[in-house]
Order: C-alpha cells, then sequence, then structure tokens
C-alpha cells in the first residue's frame, strides 16, 4: 500500500455508528501512515479501526490477578480491600452521605468522626487524623510543629523511596531545618541529645523502608529516643511506614531464624506522634494516618495544609470498612495472605492447566519487610512467551518469568481467583 491509498479520516469512520469512530479513525491512519513509511504493510484498516474503538472503551485502569508472590505490590495497588471496606465504598458512592454532616444536630460535622473513634479503640491513641496518604502524614506534621525550626534525624534514615521520594526533601518542603547526626551506618541516642538546641522543635524517627545495613551498623531504640525527648520537652515523631495493627505471624528472615517479623507496632510506640500508611499491612486504602497526643493531633487539624492533604469519602468509607473488619473479626485480605495455606491453590491450579508446583518464595512488598521470605508455592509453566497474552487477557494475569519458565505463584491469589487464571491460561495456548 501507498500513501496516497490511504482512506480519508471520514472514510474509513463512514457507517461506523459509534462517537469515538473519527478519533479512532484518525488514530489508525496516523499509525499507517508511520507503518508505509517504514516499509510496513497497515493491514485491514477496518479491522484496525474495530481495535482500537475497542481499546478506547476499555478501562485503562482495572482489576489484575496477582501471580508475582508479592503481596503488596505497589505496582499492582497494594492491599486489595476487604468485602466490608468495599461494601461500604459502594453504598457511600451511590449518592449523597453525611461526610461532613453531624446527623444528631442537623449541624456541620467533621470528615474525621467517621474514623477517629475506631482508630483510637485500635491504637488506644487521645487522638488521630487521617490524610491522603503517609508522605502526606510526615509533611503535615513537620510543618504544623517544626516549621522555621530544627528537626533532628539519623543520618542513616535519609532514606529515597519508590518515585524518587526523599526525606530530606519532604523536611525542606515543610519549611523545618534538617540538623543529621551520627553516621551513616552508626547513630547513638546521645547524638541526638547533644544536637539538642533552643531551636529544636521535635526528633524524627524514619521507618527505613527496602533499606537495610547489615554488618558494622546501630541505630537508637525507640524508647531511648522517646525518653531523650522527653527530657529536653520536646515530641518524638515516628514514621513506622506500614505499621501493624494485627500481630503477625513468624516468618523467615535471611541470615536468621524465623521468629518475630520485627515490623514496628503502632500501638506500641512510645512517640508522641505515629504516622503510618493505610494501604499496606494494616490491608486498606492509601491514606495517611496520625495518632498520638491530642494537642499535637490537633495542632496538625488547625494548619492550613491539612485540607489540601484530607482524604476523600471514598477513602474514610473504605478506611472505615476495614477498621471495622478488624474490630469485628472480619476477613482483611493482606492478613489472610500472610497467614495462609499456599499449596492448595497452587495444586488445584497445576491440575487445571497442567503446570508443575514448586515451592518458592513470596515478599510482603510495599516498602515493608524486605528480608521476609514467606513461603509460597508457585506453579510452573514451560512456555515463557505466555507471559505477555496472558497481560493482555480479561483479567490480566501478572506472573513471574525465570529461567525460560512462567511462574503463577499462588500466593496472592484468593481462591476464587484460580479458576480465572486458569481460564486465562487455556485461552492464551
Amino acid at each position: 500500500m501507498e500513501l496516497r491509498d490511504l482512506p480519508s479520516v471520514d472514510e474509513l469512520a463512514r457507517g461506523v455508528d459509534d462517537p469515538l469512530a473519527v478519533d479512532a479513525a484518525r488514530a489508525v491512519i496516523d499509525r499507517a501512515r508511520e507503518e508505509i513509511r517504514a516499509g510496513a504493510e497497515p493491514g485491514d484498516l477496518t479491522a484496525r479501526l474495530h481495535g482500537e474503538l475497542r481499546a478506547l472503551r476499555t478501562p485503562s485502569l482495572r482489576r489484575v490477578l496477582n501471580a508475582t508472590g508479592v503481596v503488596l505490590h505497589t505496582n499492582l495497588g497494594r492491599a486489595p480491600l476487604a468485602e466490608a471496606a468495599i461494601a461500604q465504598v459502594v453504598e457511600t458512592a451511590r449518592g449523597y452521605s453525611n461526610l461532613e454532616l453531624d446527623l444528631s444536630s442537623g449541624t456541620r460535622g467533621s470528615r474525621q468522626d467517621h474514623v477517629a473513634p475506631l482508630l483510637r479503640r485500635l491504637t488506644g491513641a487521645e487522638a488521630t487524623l487521617v490524610v491522603n496518604n503517609n508522605a502526606a502524614a510526615v509533611l503535615l506534621a513537620l510543618a504544623a510543629l517544626a516549621e522555621g525550626r530544627e528537626v533532628i534525624v539519623s543520618r542513616g534514615e535519609l532514606i529515597e523511596i519508590g518515585d524518587g521520594f526523599r526525606i530530606p526533601d519532604v523536611l525542606a518542603r515543610s519549611g523545618a531545618r534538617l540538623v543529621e547526626v551520627g553516621t551513616t551506618n552508626r547513630t547513638r541516642a546521645q547524638d541526638f541529645e547533644r544536637a539538642i538546641g533552643p531551636e529544636t522543635a521535635l526528633l524524627l524517627h524514619v521507618h527505613q523502608s527496602n533499606f537495610r545495613q547489615v554488618g558494622f551498623a546501630e541505630q537508637p531504640q525507640l524508647t531511648e529516643l522517646a525518653a531523650v525527648a522527653a527530657r529536653h520537652g520536646i515530641p518524638l515523631v515516628d514514621d513506622v511506614g506500614s505499621g501493624a495493627l494485627a500481630d503477625l505471624p513468624a516468618g523467615s528472615v535471611r541470615g536468621r531464624a524465623a521468629g518475630s517479623w520485627g515490623e514496628p507496632s503502632i500501638r506500641e510506640s512510645p512517640a508522641d506522634l505515629v504516622c503510618f500508611s493505610g494501604d499496606k499491612l494494616l490491608g486498606g486504602p492509601q491514606a495517611g494516618i496520625v495518632v498520638g497526643r491530642a494537642d499535637l493531633v490537633e495542632k496538625l487539624r488547625r494548619h492550613p495544609l491539612q485540607r489540601a492533604l484530607r482524604a476523600d469519602k471514598l477513602t474514610l468509607a473504605a478506611l472505615e470498612g476495614t477498621l471495622r473488619a478488624y474490630l469485628e473479626g472480619g476477613d482483611v485480605p493482606v492478613l489472610r495472605m500472610l497467614r495462609g495455606d499456599v499449596r492448595e491453590r497452587a495444586e488445584r491450579l497445576a491440575s487445571l492447566v497442567g503446570g508443575e508446583v514448586e515451592e518458592t518464595v513470596g515478599r510482603v512488598g510495599g516498602g515493608a519487610l524486605p528480608q521476609v521470605e514467606l513461603p509460597s508455592f508457585a506453579v510452573a509453566l514451560a512456555d515463557e512467551a505466555l507471559a505477555a497474552p496472558l497481560r493482555a487477557a480479561t483479567p490480566p494475569v501478572l506472573g513471574i518469568v525465570r529461567d525460560g519458565r512462567l511462574l503463577l505463584d499462588c500466593l496472592a491469589l484468593a481462591d476464587d481467583d484460580v479458576d480465572e487464571v486458569a481460564a486465562a491460561v487455556r485461552a492464551c495456548r
């Protein structure tokens, strides 16, 4: 085909009863021109037009089946929501809600009131505040408590996590002045004590996320920092990252025997303020949660940034549903995955697709517990080329390509997901 043989946009779209037909036809013809110039044949333009229309009408944000063995996979949206949380989101989204209305008095209320009592009960904190993510929670805490003053932090905790998020940058944007103490690998409580001066606003402890040091390394215990802060009458802010409200099972940690995972407990933190994520080990929606002393939380609530960082009604609905699941003993998918038996799901999937069950290890993900290996089982398929068509399936299936094979790890698959994965594999062969 030559360029002059291409139909016009109107000719290609004519007869197609779809308001997006012209845009789709334009995209098809533009790509066809590029292919002809490159010496390729564009093929059946009408078929491509209908394919383009299907693509335009397919939602971009879609449910996927996670066979990667990573429970809190950041690229896949981290924690799947509990059924109670999903039901509450649907009920809240279908119409109006009492987001900021006190139904008993008929006067304006606070959106925080829907989750604050639940968080206080679960954490034992005096007061709580919810914003749109944990980075926002840390930023708000620093801006409200330390703007124009000094914040002391260990050099070993000045980390960068996903997407270029750097703790020093957050400190700078908050208006606080960073005071680094200790060395990259060793910091002690005395280093914090010596750095405290008249301009010190608070001490900051930061969860190291996926960064770990081994060997000649030392960081002060949180109880030691709390004692230093109390002696000087300044707050200690603890950014615990993932945090944990429920007891986690024992896990295998590389280099030492199985035992407690050592993830910070929100309830047990001695800090004056604790910041953590809603969509990691809590198992809820993306949110930043602050719990702690009532006078400090009130300063955060009254700061002008709070309105810009506040959580929306659907986030609060999902969070309330998640917290009620904790209180009522309901199912929280993340906790189920971390505690569940994977072998049965793997054996059933293998029987449906003709693969081999292989013992493997999974990961928590989301910056949580990077050294913990979760016992898991995967179904190994001999053809790694299945990975691409499975990503294009409905719903897409994400596995792991390793040593020329495709592994479908069953750690993060629910029981009901197994049949869908099997159907996708059969359709792609």
